[in-house]
């Protein structure tokens, strides 16, 4: 293997070493959400007329999985290098600021399309599911796991402290993903908040996700790749070029 191979490898092992946490028990959670939300309102709920509340939740707690573990991956191992000193080892090797892209971005993809479908295969035995668009479900997958990775590295430059990142998830990440429509469609929601909707980048990484599934979905899936492909280059230049000058890394 060459240099950003070795690191892709041992970033992915990083995280699978330790699969009962960082898989296991996401697809619990994802689990329990589904057995809550399905029990107290499957029979309350009606989103789309030929399916049933639990059936359009399992989309959106797949697609949910893949985001914040892929975000949680790249993250969590620069501010743990960062903070118990490793980093120098590998500030010392001649990797690229783009090798350094590929690894910590690959390893997220891994791990967030691996617990995505662990969540997947566990919540299938509750409810039929079928793949009307599967190519559209993929690809959704990819590019949410790709820019919730580079968000990570982005978000692991930032800080410099392990609560520096927890505000980060816990103020940016988490808001914008319960509130992408995982547990609802937008249609339900005052105008005003349906607006408000349409200015999260999430919403449409879930809604095109969910069109894969069922053929329908609150905006259409172009308009939704489009929007994802414009908020992934913008994250993923801003990840290079800190990369590329060192930033909180080399200085």
């Amino acid at each position: 293997m060459n240099g950003w191979q070795t690191l892709l490898y041992k970033e992915t092992l990083r995280f699978w070493k330790v699969g009962f946490q960082t898989v296991a028990a996401p697809v619990l959670t994802a689990l329990l959400y589904l057995m809550i939300f399905g029990h107290a309102l499957g029979d309350h709920v009606k989103v789309y007329d030929t399916i049933s509340y639990t059936a359009f939740l399992v989309p959106g707690l797949v697609m949910m999985s893949v985001l914040q573990n892929a975000f949680a991956n790249s993250s969590s191992s620069l501010i743990q290098s960062k903070i118990m000193g490793n980093l120098v080892f590998l500030l010392l090797t001649p990797l690229s600021h783009w090798n350094w892209f590929f690894a910590y971005v690959g390893s997220s993809i891994a791990r967030g399309l691996v617990v995505g479908a662990g969540v997947f295969v566990v919540t299938a035995f509750f409810t039929p599911i079928s793949f009307v668009a599967p190519l559209w479900a993929l690809a959704f997958a990819i590019f949410g796991a790709v820019l919730l990775g580079t968000l990570g590295l982005i978000a692991g430059l930032w800080a410099e402290k392990f609560d520096q990142l927890a505000a980060f998830q816990n103020f940016v990440i988490m808001p914008m993903t319960f509130l992408s429509g995982v547990f609802y469609s937008i249609h339900s929601l005052p105008t005003f908040w349906q607006g408000v909707s349409h200015l999260n980048p999430f919403f449409y990484m879930i809604d095109g996700f969910r069109y894969g599934f069922f053929g329908v979905s609150d905006v259409s899936p172009w308009l939704s790749l489009g929007i994802v492909g414009i908020a992934l280059a913008v994250t993923s230049a801003v990840a290079v070029y800190l990369l590329r000058t060192g930033y909180k890394i080399r200085h």
